[in-house]
């Protein structure tokens, strides 16, 4: 099956303005972003999909292939989909442009479970192990049927213990966080984006949700690799210190 990675990349980002084209000695972020999804084995294109001529311009510039899209899309789903509808691919993977550190085979784990033929769309989780991570509510949670499709995304710890202390609530049960790369049917895209907002997407503030309660199946897989999303200033300088330490191959 043909697999492209598609990478939606916003100029405005509230938090880290210009964010995809922060400078990462003498790369952009956005850059190292696709220069990591070109390892990928099993993905036949890669495409940075944006709004904004700045970063079309720069991504024509080192020799990256983009497209241009409509401005009007509220979200990168939308804005892959506009894509995906010009291409011939069977399978699409939404990676997002804000992590530099992703690693190849992270992609292709992906990438094979979206090759059964029972998957529409896809994704991963990883296993949470503080605390500080199950409470914080900018850390999206995960629970799954017996046959790795998602219950429930939230920003809530997931399952909650009725009869027990929060302290006790890690050693109890596993937790997952959700990690917010996706894979896509190509046919599927069309009928998400014709969805209208959902209740649960519209309190949790989680797009997924709407796939859900329209009555989507999603698959979530875990992985054990970590990679680094970078959204703030101190983010970005976390990813700038890896890489002068040259942890990061």
């Amino acid at each position: 099956m043909k697999t492209s990675i598609i990478i939606p990349a916003r100029l405005a980002s509230t938090r880290l303005p210009e964010k995809p084209l922060a400078d990462l000695f003498g790369k952009s972020l956005i850059q190292r972003v696709y220069e990591q999804a070109l390892k990928v084995d099993a993905a036949t294109d890669v495409i940075i999909a944006t709004d904004h001529t700045k970063i079309f311009d720069h991504v024509q510039g080192f020799g990256g292939k983009v497209v241009m899209t409509a401005a009007s899309h509220v979200s990168g789903t939308d804005r892959i989909a506009e894509v995906a509808s010009k291409i011939d691919s069977d399978i699409i993977i939404n990676l997002q442009g804000d992590e530099p550190l992703i690693h190849p085979d992270q992609i292709n784990e992906l990438i094979v479970l979206m090759e059964k033929p029972d998957v529409a769309i896809g994704t991963q989780c990883q296993a949470i192990t503080s605390e500080e991570q199950l409470f914080d509510y900018n850390i999206v949670k995960v629970v799954r049927d017996y046959n790795d499709r998602a219950l429930y995304f939230s920003r809530q710890a997931i399952p909650a213990f009725r009869d027990k202390a929060y302290k006790e609530w890690m050693s109890s049960t596993p937790y997952f966080r959700h990690i917010g790369m996706y894979g896509f049917k190509r046919e599927i895209l069309n009928k998400l984006t014709q969805l209208s907002a959902s209740s649960y997407e519209k309190v949790e503030s989680l797009e997924q949700l709407r796939w859900l309660q329209h009555g989507f199946q999603i698959h979530c897989i875990e992985t054990n690799f970590q990679s680094i999303g970078v959204d703030t200033p101190d983010d970005l300088e976390n990813v700038r210190d890896i890489l002068l330490k040259g942890m990061f191959r």
